[in-house]
């Protein structure tokens, strides 16, 4: 049995296009679509005061924009089996929760606060550090698209425990049929050059070859079917991968089991030009 993909709206445009981009993605995976709207009005208002007064104004709002979702859904990609669920409860909760039986969960950059789409909302934040399953959030300017992207390349930041992350670029790659560039950064410690000015650069060369080395091990059984690129890039992973994301339709990039976010998935979904994927590592 295929898990669904989910793709939690609001009703604002960010969760819209969300919706858009989710259902290419579950085309393309060969699985259903879950809209899903979280909101609390049952548990404020009382499931019997509803029924006593008829249906209460958010719950009227909460079905209206998940039919406007699932219809959007519907037209993009005809041949989808799309379903909606409300849930009585916080959105991020909500979301959190449904990801347990999903296979993804795609959500805005930032939904109806109206603060600048450069930040990142409370709710991408809270989902992306604590789901089980992959999460993606639509930064950049994505089309809307999840395919035929402008760049025809996937992105994925090598970290230290890079199964989960990889697996995960190499599907991706495969169903788009792109190159997946994988990317690890480097840094050599001032410490080491500032105490031997005669030997600048020996360090940061030595530092430079165990990352090829590591980008080589990680690599080793990378599927033959997929052109893979590597590439060493001296800085903080924290800045080099955001860099790097104007260069790709998708960055890939992992996240401890614990359900926080590190500093690198943290910059990276503030700073990044594309779509990012937060892959959790496997318990």
């Amino acid at each position: 049995m295929y898990l669904p993909l989910v793709a939690g709206v609001d009703g604002s445009e960010p969760s819209l296009r969300a919706v858009d981009w989710a259902a290419d993605e579950a085309a393309l995976h060969g699985v259903s679509l879950l809209v899903l709207y979280g909101a609390l009005w049952e548990r404020y208002e009382g499931s019997a005061l509803a029924r006593e007064l008829g249906k209460p104004i958010a719950r009227v709002e909460a079905e209206d924009i998940l039919r406007a979702a699932a219809e959007r859904a519907r037209r993009r990609r005809p041949d989808l089996l799309v379903t909606t669920e409300t849930v009585p409860d916080e959105a991020e909760h909500g979301l959190v929760c449904a990801g347990r039986n999903a296979s993804m969960i795609v959500v805005g950059n930032r939904g109806r606060s109206g603060v600048a789409d450069r930040l990142l909302g409370s709710v991408s934040r809270t989902v992306a550090a604590a789901s089980d399953c992959p999460v993606v959030v639509l930064r950049g300017n994505h089309d809307d698209r999840a395919v035929a992207g402008r760049h025809g390349r996937i992105i994925v930041g090598l970290g230290d425990a890079p199964t989960s992350v990889l697996q995960f670029a190499f599907t991706e790659a495969r169903l788009r049929r792109v190159p997946l560039t994988v990317v690890r950064a480097w840094r050599c410690p001032a410490h080491e050059t500032v105490d031997h000015p005669l030997l600048t650069g020996e360090p940061a060369r030595l530092y430079e070859e165990r990352a090829a080395k590591e980008l080589e091990a990680a690599l080793e059984y990378a599927p033959s079917d997929i052109a893979v690129r590597r590439r060493t890039a001296e800085g903080p992973a924290r800045s080099v991968l955001p860099a790097a994301s104007s260069e790709a339709d998708l960055m890939v990039i992992g996240r401890r089991a614990h359900g926080r976010l590190g500093r690198v998935a943290h910059s990276v979904l503030h700073r990044s030009a594309c779509p990012v994927v937060v892959v959790p590592e496997q318990r």
